[in-house]
Formats: C-alpha cells, structure tokens, sequence
C-alpha cells in the first residue's frame, strides 16, 4: 500500500480531507464551465442534438469524478520539477541528453518509497531515456524497458554500456580526443544524413566540424569509445542548430532563414560545435569518474538494466504472466506531440530516412493526429486480450460520449484538425491494451505507477486520469491513490481565446494488481516473430525467465 505522505510531501490520512477539497471544488466548477465551452464550440448542432450530447457528456463526468473522489489526492510533495526532465538537469549520467519527454529520477526514488517495489524486477513499457530503468538499477532492482524510437534507445544502451566498461579508461580517452581536437584541421568528413526538416538546420561551418568530428570518432579501435564520442555529438546537436524544441515542433532561429509564425525567433547565441562537444565530453567524462568511485555509503550491488527494442503494443505479450514485481511509466500524452518531428535532428543523425519516420510515427502509440489506426493490430494479439481490452474501452461511458462529441465537432469542421477525434480514440484503446498486458504480467499486490496529463479539446476537458483508472479497474488493478500535483498545466494560447483559461490536472496514479485470480488476458504469451532490427527474437530469454 501507498506510504501516507509525512512532512516533505504527499498527503497524510490526517490531512486527506484538506488536500482533497481542492479537487472536489475544481471538479463541480469543472462541470459547468465543460457545458458552457461545449455549448459555444458546438453552436452550429441542431438544438436537440446539443442538449443530448452536452447534457450526457456531463452527467457521466459528474459520475465519474463521484466515483473517484476518494482517491484523488492533492500531494504537496510533488512538482512540475519532478515529474518532469528539469529534476535531471544536474543528476550523473540522465543529463547528458536534453530529452525533455521524461519525469526525474528523484521522483522514481520517491515512487519506490512510497509504493514499492523494494525488491525484484520492473519494467517501463514507454522506457524514454531510461530514468525509470537506471534509478531502479541504482537502488538493486533490476529493470526492463521497452522502447521504439532509436535516439531514446541510443541513449540507453551508451548509458549501460558507461556502466559495463572500465571507467576511468574510458573518461581519460574522452578527454584526450576532446583535448587533440583533431577534427577541427582539414580532413576527409563523413557525412551527416538529414531530413527534409532538419536541411538547413546547422550553421556551415557547424555543418563542417560535425562530419570531420564523426569521421574522426570513426578511426579508433575502441567501440566504446567510439560509441561514446558519437553519442556525445548527438547530444549537442540542438544546442548547435538553428533549432529549439518547442512541443510538436522545432522553431527555428530568424538567422536560418525559416521563419514560422507572425514574430521572428531569437534562439541567443549559438555556440560553435568545437566549444559545445568539448563541454559535453567533458562532463560525460566526469559522470563516468564520479560513477566510477562512488562514496562509501551509495555503494552497493546495481541491478541489471534490460532494453528491448520495439513497440510496447507488440513486445508486452512476449513476456511471461506474473514476472514483474513493479510497473513505472509515463506513455506519451495525448498532447498531439510527435516526437518524429521534436527529435528530428538526433533521428536524421542515426541515419533514420523519412519512411522510416513514417514508419515510427505510425507504430507509436497514437498520440498525434498524424497517426493512422492500426489496423492489423487485432491480428497481432491473442483474441482474448484484444476482446478484454476493446470492452473496457468500450464500457468506459464518459470517454464515449467525450469521442461522440468530437465525432460530432468533426463532421461540422469545428475541430482545428479532423484527425484529433481519431487521435483520442486510439489513444486510450491502444492504451487500453497496454494496461491489459500490463495487469498480466505483473504479480498480485505489484503497483503499476503512471505520469500523465490531462487535456483539453473543443474546450472539452478530457479527465485522462479517470478514464484510465476506470479502465484499468475493469481490467484487473484496484485504484489506490491518484497525487494530484498542486498546480496543473494551461491549456494552449489557441484553446485559451477561444475557450478563456482552463487549467488541466497533472497526476501520478498508483493502481495495484488485484489478485490472486486469473488475469484478465488469460493464459500464456504468445511470440512474436522477430522483424528485422526492431524486436529481439526471444526477450524472454534476455530477461532469463522461463514461461
């Protein structure tokens, strides 16, 4: 069980009643602030049909909060620093890569505390940049992540190959190389592939030193050293662009000549390749030291860090019933974000060529209007996990009515892109799926924790926490907790002139596997086929676990 929350944080049974006030009177405000958006985004519906959908939606979303209500938990001990990368801009070995989509490691440390594990095995089936997997490693568990886009696993495995080679060696050849510069004299140049969105994205000579650096990179007789080098070029590749991750998209900088939007953007000043890779190298270096001789009192046996390449939608069902003693994650929100396009540099850098992209964006789970629905995706699971996900799903009532209202702002054009109802839709029935495996693998009376946000559409809030946890009831876990952070995220500049300024909840869930009992899928994995270079041919024999 959840850990009732002390003095640095979270909320105590003492205290429920106070923090949980918060909640209930946003919620009631909530409801009728909903009707009025919905009503003026859905001016055009015939009367009927506005008083059908608006008053359903409604009703079910005060049903909804109702039966949740005891559970949602405003936790002063959590904060946008935590359950975001900003807690890791300072932490040995998470800040090498400005990967922006991820929560802290403190907040892993602090989830573990309050929920558990403390012992055994965990997975994160979205493992992003790894913090789940190597804040678990840190404190003997071991861990297993699942994750398909190719510079989240880049960045994983250099980090666990950091961890399996000889440090200090290691760090003086970086030094060394950064110290030689021998990149920055003429010489052949290997070079750097792009995407029709990153051409243009470096400064020419910028252009120049980082195809001399990786043909450089390439000449030792290292391959960890080499990887290393290469990775550390990865990780500066914004800093040295014209570019800047801003949500769904890159800005570019007005001195690159691409200008999007009414107001030129200033980036600063855009430091040269040399100066920003010998700064990076230099503090992987001093991680890979300090790491390397820890103090005295954080010595102690890590656990194995596992990576297994692939879409989540198709690896969980590889793995064996009741092998996991923990489940740690934040999937991508249903935000719109495509990360195909926010780390467009580091993918074009890795050689990934636009059908590759393509490809990527559409195995993701569907979280930007890009996505098309998987189609084939019934074919690819057992019947009975398919059928226990699409009912929960499909029983949930409130996210019916939130898709028909879409549905219906869809065909009248009102929607600012046709394919968000589509979007919505496959998000939560692939992630419906997901908590179905999910509620498989784990062991009774494991935890399985979650990140996410909710969101707003047609100024229609969409309680993702509720939906899920509603779900995941259906599915085989007990809603313990959900920690609502005290203060939430805005809705977009767009969505506020037309609908005013609504904030929308930022959670953590904690669910627990009920159990004992039979798994809501039922039965043994079933495995997949290897395809070529995305997905080990057996995980279950890298995890050591017999089915």
């Amino acid at each position: 069980m959840v850990d009732s929350v002390d003095n640095e944080g979270a909320v105590g049974s003492g205290q429920f009643e106070a923090a949980l006030s918060p909640v209930a009177s946003v919620t009631r405000a909530e409801t009728g602030r909903t009707r009025r958006a919905a009503t003026d985004a859905c001016g055009s519906l015939a009367e009927d049909d506005l008083q059908v959908v608006v008053e359903r939606l409604c009703e079910e979303d005060r049903r909804l909060h109702a039966t949740f209500a005891g559970k949602l938990v405003v936790n002063p001990g959590l904060n946008r620093r935590l359950v975001s990368f900003q807690g890791n801009k300072r932490a040995n070995g998470h800040r090498w890569c400005n990967y922006k989509e991820g929560f802290s490691r403190e907040l892993i440390r602090y989830v573990f505390h309050k929920a558990g594990p403390a012992t055994g095995r965990i997975l994160d089936p979205f493992a992003g940049s790894g913090t789940a997997l190597f804040a678990a490693s840190d404190l003997g568990l071991e861990a297993v992540g699942i994750e398909l886009l190719p510079n989240s696993l880049e960045i994983m495995e250099v980090r666990r190959l950091v961890r399996q080679s000889g440090g200090s060696e290691l760090a003086r050849s970086l030094r060394l190389f950064a110290r030689d510069g021998t990149w920055e004299g003429p010489g052949p140049s290997a070079a750097v592939p792009d995407l029709r969105i990153t051409q243009g994205a470096y400064p020419p000579e910028t252009q120049r030193q980082l195809g001399r650096y990786v043909w450089e990179a390439r000449q030792g007789g290292d391959e960890a050293v080499t990887r290393v080098l290469l990775f550390a070029a990865m990780c500066v590749l914004e800093t040295v662009s014209f570019t800047r991750k801003d949500g769904q998209y890159l800005r570019w900088d007005w001195a690159s000549g691409r200008h999007s939007g009414k107001k030129p953007f200033h980036k600063g000043v855009i430091p040269g390749f040399s100066e920003a890779v010998r700064s990076k190298l230099a503090e992987i270096a001093g991680d890979i030291e300090e790491d390397a001789n820890p103090p005295a009192a954080s010595q102690g046996r890590r656990g194995n860090v596992t990576i297994l390449p692939g879409s989540c939608l198709g690896l969980l069902q590889t793995l064996p019933s009741a092998s996991f003693d923990g489940i740690i994650t934040s999937p991508p929100y249903c935000n719109r974000y495509d990360y195909t396009r926010t780390y467009a540099l580091e993918l074009a850098y890795l050689g990934v060529t636009e059908s590759g992209i393509r490809e990527l964006r559409q195995e993701m789970l569907s979280c930007t209007v890009e996505n098309r629905e998987k189609a084939d995706l019934p074919a690819q699971l057992q019947l009975r996990v398919w059928e226990n996900a699409r009912h929960a799903f499909e029983g949930q009532a409130l996210l019916q009515s939130i898709l028909s209202y879409l549905d219906g702002c869809r065909a009248r054009n009102l929607l600012n892109n046709p394919g968000i109802a589509r979007m919505v839709r496959n998000y939560f029935l692939e992630l419906s799926l997901v908590v179905s495996e999910c509620a498989r693998i784990l062991r009774p009376g494991s935890p399985l924790v979650m990140v996410n946000d909710n969101v707003q559409y047609q100024g229609v809030s969409v309680p993702v926490d509720l939906i899920l946890s509603d779900i995941a009831q259906a599915l085989g876990f007990e809603v313990e907790t959900i920690w609502v952070l005290p203060r939430g995220k805005g809705n977009s500049s767009q969505q506020m002139g037309l609908h005013g300024r609504r904030e929308a909840r930022k959670c953590v869930y904690v669910w627990r596997r009920a159990g004992p009992g039979e798994c809501p899928s039922g039965g043994e994995p079933r495995r997949l086929e290897a395809s070529t270079g995305t997905r080990p041919s057996s995980p279950v024999q890298q995890l050591g676990l017999a089915l």
